[in-house]
């Protein structure tokens, strides 16, 4: 196995993400298979627990893992299915590792941090590099590993050092280092400013580890005289210093390494350039310089609860961006916090309030996303009651549909008080109700997790038509609430239609209102799945609705063909 471990210096939020997964779509490019490792040295056992203010969204994975964010951007790019220990946390390594100790494993040893916390983060990595992620047989020739946070953080001391052992392991030929770091301008001055890297690669040099490649992020191309600073003082080859300056799109960053070699500089260190064939990027080329094309546009309202930070949506706006590009668009988000819509906010903020309101009429179609608590879903009911009675194109992800189903229930059946027992547990009407299989004790891993089959009910259903298969879909899921099935018959008969449920018939997944153009909920999270050129079906759906073309679609493709 042959690893590139991407690290990064200065300050966090660097991109390391993006530069990980878009070395890996160039090695992929040149032939070889790749796979991803995310290294999160936060206590949590992973990401289920922690608000997404606190780290943008939780990825679902296929397993049922609760994942990083930066997981999404390996999926999406590598086009892989990555699992739960694809992610691997302090948490989850200090749990492995008291587990055993526990167990007696260590037979009357003194357990420490070496040698026994870095050699499970060795086994964890080198076990989990062999699992297949590209639905085929063996292991992949590259893993390409990111390591979280800033080089010199307390928290990522044993990664480091179980990473310098393991490139001392696995032998130079096999193991290639990416620090990404950030070339600065000052203001007042104008320079790029090299010093901030030197000192980043000095910190790492002390910790044992020798970076081959210096990713360098900045607003403008780098200078040749910084580069030339950077290769003196860092004792990196003039030819291994990258630039990934700001650019339209992220999807030109894997382009930026190729037309800096990037892919020869990686194959020449871990000795691939005889296995690997010239880079083949003509499809991501296309498909990057395609949307810097673009001229028209389309509004979508995004009402959630969590919109001042966006990467707590980030797979949605992904999955908006495939859906929009397929189409030969530009997403335009408005991004509206959905208490600006609620009554109160009138009196508290009329100008939030009145703005919010403009921007929700102004848009061609309106999506309400998942999340959690009562915060926010006075508001959400008000935007989908405003798609319900004027037509206007609805999404409503996991929550969104919970709330679509509260407020039909109030506005159509009259059922003032209807609610979801996650806000109101005394509700005389509860139309979305605790699943009986979740804890109400523990928070973490015990939602409804994973990839899971929803079977659709009614074949002309637009959903249906969407997805092309009149038998299940195969999404995945996040929640620990769901649709009461003793109301559905009632609800049914006022209009709504459940048109896709589980296995058992009895759990709801997707809801349709027959007499609206586009008013379309789920129980799963479509977002994850999505991916550049094969976009999200119900993505696809809303944008289509929303530009008035739904109807001449699936006359053309029908059952999705």
């Amino acid at each position: 196995m042959k690893y590139v471990l991407v690290s990064g210096g200065v300050v966090s939020g660097l991109g390391k993400g993006v530069t990980a997964s878009s070395v890996g779509v160039v090695l992929k490019a040149c032939g070889l298979r790749v796979t991803s490792i995310k290294i999160d040295p936060y206590l949590n056992i992973d990401a289920g627990t922690m608000s997404p203010f606190e780290h943008g969204e939780v990825f679902v994975l296929d397993d049922g893992g609760e994942a990083d964010l930066d997981l999404g951007n390996y999926e999406r790019f590598l086009d892989v299915t990555l699992t739960k220990d694809n992610n691997i946390t302090t948490g989850k390594i200090y749990q492995s590792v008291l587990e055993k100790e526990r167990r007696g494993d260590y037979l009357g040893k003194t357990v420490q941090v070496v040698p026994h916390i870095t050699d499970a983060i060795k086994d964890w990595i080198e076990s989990v590099a062999v699992i297949p992620v590209d639905r085929n047989e063996g292991p992949a020739d590259v893993c390409v590993i990111e390591l979280g946070g800033t080089v010199g953080d307390i928290e990522s001391m044993p990664f480091i050092e179980a990473l310098r052992q393991l490139s001392f392991s696995v032998g130079p030929d096999n193991f290639c280092l990416i620090h990404v770091s950030l070339i600065p301008v000052l203001g007042v001055v104008g320079e790029q400013k090299t010093k901030p890297t030197q000192h980043s690669v000095r910190e790492l040099r002390a910790l044992g580890l020798t970076p081959h490649l210096l990713a360098c992020r900045s607003a403008e191309p780098l200078l040749q005289s910084t580069k030339d600073k950077l290769s003196q003082f860092c004792h990196v080859p003039i030819n291994n210093i990258l630039n990934i300056h700001d650019v339209p799109n992220i999807w030109h960053i894997p382009l930026l390494l190729w037309n800096q070699n990037a892919h020869h500089s990686i194959l020449q260190q871990l000795n691939l350039l005889s296995n690997a064939t010239p880079p083949d990027l003509r499809q991501w080329t296309k498909m990057a310089e395609a949307y810097d094309n673009l001229t028209e546009s389309v509004r979508i309202a995004m009402v959630g609860k969590y919109v001042g930070l966006t990467d707590s949506y980030l797979s949605v706006v992904k999955a908006l961006l495939h859906a929009c590009v397929a189409r030969s668009l530009r997403p335009s988000i408005d991004w509206i916090a959905a208490s600006d819509l609620e009554d109160d906010s009138a009196k508290s903020a009329p100008e939030a309030h009145a703005a919010a309101w403009e921007t929700l009429k102004s848009a061609a179609c309106v999506l309400v996303p998942g999340g959690f608590g009562d915060r926010g879903v006075k508001g959400m009911m008000l935007a989908a009651k405003y798609a319900r009675e004027n037509n206007v194109p609805y999404l409503g992800i996991c929550l969104g549909m919970q709330i679509s189903v509260i407020e039909f229930a109030r506005s159509v059946l009259g059922w003032e008080r209807a609610n979801s027992v996650e806000f109101d547990a005394q509700t005389p009407n509860p139309v979305v109700i605790f699943m009986p299989e979740g804890s109400r004790t523990h928070m973490g891993s015990t939602m409804r997790l994973g990839s899971r089959k929803t079977f659709l009910k009614a074949p002309d259903s637009i959903t249906s038509n969407l997805y092309g298969n009149s038998e299940y879909v195969d999404e995945r899921h996040r929640h620990r609430y769901e649709v009461n099935p003793d109301l559905i018959g009632t609800l049914e008969e006022a209009g709504l239609k459940f048109v896709g449920k589980d296995e058992s018939g009895k759990r709801m997944e997707i809801l349709e209102l027959p007499s609206h153009p586009f008013y379309v909920g789920v129980q799963f999270h479509p977002e994850f799945k999505s991916r550049p050129g094969r976009p999200s079906a119900l993505f696809l759906g809303l944008i289509l609705a929303a530009t008035g073309k739904l109807e001449a679609h699936i006359s053309k493709h029908p059952n999705g063909s």
